[in-house]
């Protein structure tokens, strides 16, 4: 079979599974079986695909048409300007997320050296953004989450920024080392009873623990809020990705630590996802 009629097929199913995105995703998933570019899946179309290649696509075809996310079955995600390595152990980098290292770009922009925190790093896709754009940043990273520490070290030495970082296997309660200059945080933040309203993809495949907020989708943030006016340095920033109902609330905690709001930011569907503060 060549690769025309395996995507095509492959397409189909997936389609006839209500995956909106088949036709890339098939390009992508053949991409990784033959380790070639999407471009030379486009560019040779009667290319012979070998028995082994062609049952190999059609395990990840399943597994997608059954709702795995395409970057836990490429173990790759995009985010900035940046390939992350990931997996299921680890939350999916969003494009919402991006704005945060937007605004710590726009803030520090003449800023040569700052000392920074990121509670709850993941795949490590914000904190190592930062540090890849700022050659003089020194970054420290925590989570809960072994495999989270693992998978920021790999992507901290692939970017080749392992020596301006330092990583931490901690809950916030319990960390005490330094004082920061800035502190951000994508927290979990979606609401119990939310859950079942989320996409199939996410629910049934991210980690939990990096999704769920507790009963109101506060508990994360109250943590985080109060150990960060304890660590961070005054007039220091804290920048924190919210759900976009919970502006409100994440303020009137704010407001109560000591830290001043600067800007509330609107993501691309005008939704509120981050807030920026200052302890005073």
């Amino acid at each position: 079979m060549n690769i025309e009629i395996a995507i095509k097929k492959a397409c189909k199913e997936l389609k006839k599974n209500k995956i909106s995105s088949a036709l890339l995703d098939s390009e992508l998933l053949l991409s990784k079986v033959i380790k070639k570019n999407r471009e030379f899946v486009l560019l040779n179309p009667d290319k012979k695909l070998d028995q082994s290649d062609h049952n190999s696509f059609k395990d990840l075809i399943m597994k997608r048409s059954k709702g795995k996310p395409l970057a836990y079955l490429t173990g790759v995600k995009s985010f900035w300007n940046y390939d992350f390595k990931v997996n299921e152990k680890v939350l999916i980098p969003r494009p919402d997320s991006e704005l945060i290292v937007e605004q710590v770009l726009k803030i520090y922009k003449i800023k040569k050296k700052i000392n920074f925190l990121e509670i709850g790093v993941g795949s490590g896709c914000l904190i190592l953004s930062i540090l890849k754009e700022k050659k003089l940043f020194y970054g420290t990273g925590i989570d809960i989450s072994n495999h989270s520490i693992k998978i920021s070290n790999i992507n901290a030495k692939k970017l080749k920024i392992e020596n301006r970082i330092k990583l931490f296997k901690s809950d916030i309660d319990n960390f005490n080392l330094g004082k920061y200059d800035l502190i951000i945080s994508n927290p979990p933040y979606i609401k119990k009873l939310d859950f079942k309203s989320l996409k199939k993809d996410v629910v049934s495949f991210e980690p939990w623990l990096a999704l769920d907020g507790g009963l109101d989708g506060l508990s994360c943030f109250n943590k985080i809020i109060k150990k960060s006016s304890e660590l961070i340095k005054k007039r220091g920033k804290l920048i924190l990705e919210i759900a976009f109902d919970q502006k409100r609330d994440v303020v009137k905690i704010l407001t109560n630590n000591g830290f001043y709001i600067n800007k509330i930011i609107k993501d691309l569907a005008n939704n509120d996802r981050c807030i920026i503060s200052t302890k005073i």
